[in-house]
């Protein structure tokens, strides 16, 4: 018997009612598509993760073209290693490639439900330990400038994420610090731990770490579901933001990280927010300020003027009234000196002589305030300023303070202390 006569018989006794059309679960390894065909490695683990069965898969491209976007649109994921699967098939013997399981047909919900469970058990595991809600529970500042980012260098989110805070429209600054690490694949959560670990020992130096990845493929994200990242996480001394893949995509870090945003972009947009929301408050109370000073100003003004049209008709009819009393008494005292009267009645007007310039000089030394004050708010004000020499540049309304911010062909409105012109840029 040849060997091909020999594999011809083996493949005629795997060909039974029992090996076809059979459903099987299995662990996927090996995960390659060539030619529209999909080849893979059928693994089953006992609970040591010890390999106790294994056999060459295939799913033929007119069966996989099918299967390949269904399965997709179901779990979110595509066919790669790692993955826990229900096939249907049947076992076939080729005389050179040996026997393997043909793959029909695949179960979408068995997927599903085991990544759940892998992330229930991870959830309650630390829901036991009580470090579920540890990072949680952390205060970020109101504005953190100081962010830690755990990504990997070269990757398109990285990217975005940085161009988004140092392009920031409201110009509010960052201090970032790249601490690498692996996103994707087996090695990933050591990676991300290690970074963590290189954070927390300078932990000071931060207000808090973001942990972002740019989109790609649900299978890709699997790396997040560890227990060890997700215990790491749990008990970061630092708030911690995550930024994970696509707006659908979610993972156990999702569920025990500080805050959760949709994307890397979304977590710039988020800490500059957190700037912006202070300026505007900054700008308001400002505001607020100047106004007050302003409604002071204007009621000290108003009591200075009533003052001074009041002051000195009181102490002119005070005068007055005394010297009627001085007459009166003189009328009645006709025996008295009258020497001694002209006396009292000089010292008198000596009296009404110093009250009015007593009431002169406390409402010039009012006005002396009063005018050093409105000249200090005429000093600060921007029509000052516009005075000296310098003027205001805009653009759309909004004003500019960098060349860098006029583009070509741009029309730029001019303000100076006596108008306004507009020019265009070349």
């Amino acid at each position: 018997m040849t060997l091909r006569e020999l594999m011809n018989v083996v493949g005629q006794l795997v060909q039974v009612p029992e090996t076809s059309g059979v459903w099987v679960t299995a662990e996927l390894a090996d995960v390659a598509v060539r030619g529209g065909h999909c080849y893979m490695e059928l693994l089953q683990k006992d609970d040591g993760g010890r390999q106790i069965a294994r056999v060459r898969g295939c799913i033929w491209a007119n069966v996989y073209s099918r299967l390949a976007p269904y399965f997709y649109r179901l779990t979110g994921q595509q066919f790669a290693s790692g993955l826990k699967v229900m096939l249907c098939g049947s076992v076939s013997m080729h005389p050179v490639f040996g026997m393997s399981f043909v793959v029909s047909s695949i179960n979408p919900e068995f997927t599903m439900g085991d990544l759940l469970r892998r992330r229930r058990e991870i959830l309650e595991r630390l829901d036991k330990e009580g470090i579920l809600n540890d990072n949680k529970s952390l205060v970020w500042p109101m504005v953190p400038q100081r962010v830690a980012v755990v990504s990997s260098p070269g990757a398109a989110g990285y990217g975005d994420f940085m161009n988004q805070l140092r392009n920031n429209s409201s110009r509010i600054r960052f201090h970032t610090g790249l601490f690498e690490a692996t996103m994707q694949g087996e090695s990933a959560p050591a990676s991300i731990i290690a970074a963590l670990g290189r954070i927390a020992a300078e932990r000071e130096r931060w207000d808090g770490v973001v942990i972002i990845r740019g989109g790609g493929a649900t299978a890709d994200l699997q790396a997040f579901e560890d227990y060890d990242l997700a215990a790491n996480v749990a008990q970061f001394p630092l708030p911690i933001a995550i930024g994970i893949g696509h707006e659908r995509d979610v993972t156990v870090l999702d569920y025990i990280a500080n805050t959760r945003l949709k994307t890397p972009t979304a977590v710039a947009e988020w800490l500059i927010g957190r700037g912006e929301e202070l300026l505007g408050f900054l700008t308001a109370a400002g505001q607020r300020v100047l106004q007050i000073v302003t409604d002071r100003l204007g009621g000290y003004r108003q009591q200075l003027a009533q003052a001074e049209a009041l002051l000195p008709a009181a102490a002119l009819n005070a005068v007055e009234r005394s010297k009627g009393r001085l007459r009166s008494a003189a009328s009645l005292l006709s025996g008295v000196s009258g020497r001694r009267i002209q006396s009292q009645l000089s010292r008198l007007d000596m009296v009404r002589d110093g009250v009015a310039s007593a009431g002169r000089n406390a409402l010039q030394r009012q006005n002396d305030r009063l005018k050093a004050r409105e000249e200090l708010l005429e000093v600060l004000s921007p029509m000052a300023t516009l005075r000296r020499g310098y003027s205001i540049t805009r653009i759309g309304g909004k004003a500019v303070n960098s060349v860098a911010a006029v583009p070509p062909g741009a029309v730029v409105e001019t303000t100076l202390a006596d108008g306004t012109f507009l020019s265009t840029t070349d």
